[in-house]
């Protein structure tokens, strides 16, 4: 029986994975994305963890915490995690600093799992076998025939019972872009994801315009920062139409503000951003006590475990971008049936097992 495990050593790199085709959405394009992986080893285990962030998170790792976190037990992942905190406390708490802390989170949980030898749904606590994926991407940059063959993929292919299309970059073609998709998804439910695009009444107009076609889902109609604004937008729209947000949520407070103020029927949260999985069960445990669903942000490898293991879970964002990467570069990366994914339990942690050599070519 193991009852201490100190962590000798942590490596860290980063990567930039070229995009198949150019990125966009209501606010921002990219033909890039940039994946940071954390090895860390305690006696014959290693566990992986990752974020996608700008490569500065690397270098934070590497320079602020790489010391206080080798050394420590690697069952005590409070201890360490709130250690992590504090050492960020003058560089900020959000953005690169929650994002290089949640690379490091992810690897100390599979690092218990793969030390204990159990999946980490079991060590978590599973209450499910499988989690609902739904298909995104439908990229702004992509053409009709593009964005429709993408959506019926998911579909007929994978058996996504819901999909995700961005808006916003061009407003006036939108209605004519959800139009185009209607057809070609039949009676799966379409998302539609504005990254922030529009003003709060700009966003009301839009999802009347779009009434007719039967959208269910409408995330960030306006920025994740204006709860009074996503509030405005949840309570003027079809009541069909659900409005979420919290891809952006970077510590417990910031879940806390969108659920106080009533902003969304749905909380996102991303694990690769929120504290890992520390942070994610402790926003998911905030939103069980509001009454509110959530739903998890890309990294489709990160959450399947803790979606397993989260009672109120709907769904995992099956990010186009990611689940290329991922699949890529990840021996284990779920694979969808029937609209689902499933963890492998005779793989203890997460699962996963790094393509160091098929990522090389990649670093930066």
């Amino acid at each position: 029986m193991i009852v201490e495990a100190p962590i000798d050593h942590l490596e860290c790199a980063a990567y930039r994975i070229p995009t198949d085709m150019p990125e966009g959405d209501g606010t921002f394009e990219w033909n890039a994305t940039t994946m940071i992986v954390v090895n860390l080893h305690a006696g014959n285990s290693a566990g992986i963890g990752y974020t996608y962030a700008d490569a500065s998170a690397a270098h934070l790792i590497i320079d602020s915490l790489m010391d206080i976190v080798v050394s420590c037990d690697a069952l005590d992942i409070d201890r360490v995690v709130q250690r992590m905190w504090r050492q960020v406390r003058n560089s900020g708490r959000s953005g690169i600093a929650a994002c290089a802390i949640s690379a490091v989170d992810l690897a100390l949980w599979d690092l218990k799992g793969r030390l204990l030898d159990i999946p980490l749904c079991r060590l978590l606590g599973q209450v499910r076998d499988i989690v609902p994926i739904y298909g995104s991407g439908g990229f702004t940059t992509y053409s009709d025939d593009v964005l429709c063959q993408q959506l019926s993929r998911w579909v007929h292919d994978d058996g996504c019972r819901f999909v995700k299309m961005k808006i916003g970059a061009e407003p006036e073609r939108d209605p004519q872009r959800i139009r185009a998709v209607r057809p070609a998804i039949g009676d799966a439910e379409l998302f539609i994801d504005a990254n922030g695009a529009f003003k709060p009444s700009q966003s009301v107009r839009i999802a009347n315009q779009i009434r007719q076609y039967d959208v269910r889902w409408f995330e960030e109609p306006v920025s994740s920062d204006d709860e009074a604004g996503l509030r405005f937008v949840r309570l003027s729209t079809p009541p069909s139409m659900e409005v979420a947000a919290g891809e952006y949520i970077f510590n417990l407070d910031d879940a806390r503000r969108l659920l106080d103020a009533g902003a969304v029927d749905v909380l996102q949260a991303d694990a690769t951003r929120c504290g890992g999985i520390t942070g994610f069960v402790k926003i998911a445990a905030l939103a069980e006590a509001h009454h509110t669903d959530i739903s998890c942000h890309c990294g489709p490898c990160a959450h399947l475990h803790v979606g397993c293991a989260t009672a109120g879970m709907r769904h995992i964002e099956w990010f186009h971008d990611h689940v290329r990467i991922e699949q890529m570069l990840f021996d284990g990366a779920p694979k969808p049936r029937n609209g689902a994914v499933k963890p492998d339990l005779t793989r203890p942690g997460h699962g996963l097992e790094f393509k160091s050599r098929d990522a090389e070519k990649y670093t930066i």
